[in-house]
């Protein structure tokens, strides 16, 4: 009896605590620390919700969160006046261009006193054709003078002894009238031969070609030995005065923007020098195919500015009202010049634009802008229309 009541109490025993151990792996005890970490973190939660609900305020979504939007300098242009210039290409050209060539009958070359890049006077000898033949004729010509005013001196020492018989009656009064007459004609020859006489020395003297005023040799187109005529084209061309012009093209636009006066810089290309200048004429017409005219800008005489040379002008024409903005806030691609400028909620806004003058100040916009606008000084080439920005103004 007692052995089956010991048996008993071990079986029951050994049941309450197999099922005891069976609990304990089921239901595992929560740490009391994770307990009030999570009342915690609910309480937070609910406390924001109770701080938008009374603000009145949303939340901000994750797409247009402002605070990674990148911050930018902005600048207010507003207008500015501007001086107006006209770049435009052209020639170099001699204002005044003298061809010089054979005036009198030519003949061979014997001399070539000058060469292109000279500078001449007034009066200059050129160049010198053969004369030994017209030096001859001229010598004939002398000749045929002395003998015309041998034959006056002989007439008139005739006239002059039959004068003083005609008082004693030797010499009839028709003597007189015939010997007078012979005088007269003798005196006619001799004037005749001595313009003839000055007549050939002038044409000797036509055979020299001389520079017809001062200034620089352009071109020389003549060499010792070269026979020329009054057929022959120019032998020299020169530079009156050494002075150049500049026939810069400019549309008709331009052109309507000029005025006789205005002043002008010209840089030769290749060099790095500029002229200063003034527009003396404006074309009257207009070229049909280019739709271009050309203003003429009177130059000083410089060896540098070459004729036929190509050279940009820089003219001014009078003042406008612009914005005017640095280059850095001026942007392009295919689809032409913009800006980037603030727009609705902060949001950058392309804005085509056209470009004018480039002026020391920066770049004048013609078109696209008034200046009131908050324009995005740099970085624009990293932004995209409709991107979020903290536009920050220009600390000055």
């Amino acid at each position: 009896m007692n052995y089956e009541t010991t048996i008993r109490a071990e079986a029951a025993d050994g049941v309450t605590t197999e099922y005891a151990g069976a609990r304990t792996l089921a239901m595992p005890a929560v740490p009391r620390w994770l307990i009030v970490g999570g009342l915690g973190l609910f309480g937070l939660l609910l406390a924001i919700g109770v701080y938008f609900a009374l603000a009145g305020g949303e939340p901000v979504a994750v797409g247009d969160d402002r605070s990674s939007a990148p911050s930018v300098t902005v600048i207010t242009p507003g207008t500015t006046t501007v001086a107006g210039v006209i770049e435009a290409p052209g020639t170099l050209a001699a204002r005044r261009p003298m061809p010089v060539g054979v005036v009198g009958e030519g003949g061979q070359v014997v001399r070539v006193n000058v060469d292109a890049g000279d500078w001449v006077e007034a009066g200059q000898v050129l160049a010198v054709i053969d004369r030994s033949v017209q030096i001859q004729q001229a010598a004939a010509q002398a000749a045929q003078t002395d003998v015309a005013r041998a034959d006056a001196n002989l007439a008139q020492a005739n006239l002059d002894r039959a004068l003083q018989l005609v008082e004693r009656g030797f010499v009839s009064k028709a003597d007189i009238d015939r010997l007078t007459a012979t005088r007269n004609a003798a005196a006619a020859r001799v004037k005749v031969a001595e313009a003839q006489l000055r007549e050939q020395r002038a044409r000797n003297e036509r055979l020299n070609i001389y520079a017809p005023a001062s200034g620089y040799v352009l071109q020389r187109n003549v060499e010792r030995g070269q026979t020329v005529g009054g057929g022959t084209g120019p032998l020299f061309t020169i530079a009156s005065g050494g002075e150049m012009e500049m026939l810069a093209q400019v549309s008709e636009d331009q052109l309507a923007g000029l005025t006789v006066g205005a002043v002008a810089t010209v840089i030769p290309t290749g060099s790095k020098r500029e002229f200063k200048g003034q527009v003396w004429q404006l074309s009257p017409v207009i070229e049909q195919n280019t739709r271009q005219g050309t203003a003429r800008i009177a130059l000083s005489f410089a060896p540098e500015l070459r004729p036929g040379g190509f050279a940009t002008a820089r003219l001014g024409s009078g003042t406008f009202t612009a914005t005017v903005l640095p280059e850095s806030a001026v942007l392009a691609d295919a689809k032409g010049s913009f800006v980037y400028v603030v727009g609705k909620d902060n949001k950058a806004e392309r804005r085509a634009v056209t470009t004018g003058e480039v002026t020391k100040q920066g770049i004048a916009i013609t078109e696209g802008l008034s200046g009131t606008e908050q324009v995005v000084l740099r970085a624009g080439g990293f932004l995209n229309p409709g991107e979020s920005i903290n536009p920050q103004p220009l600390k000055k």
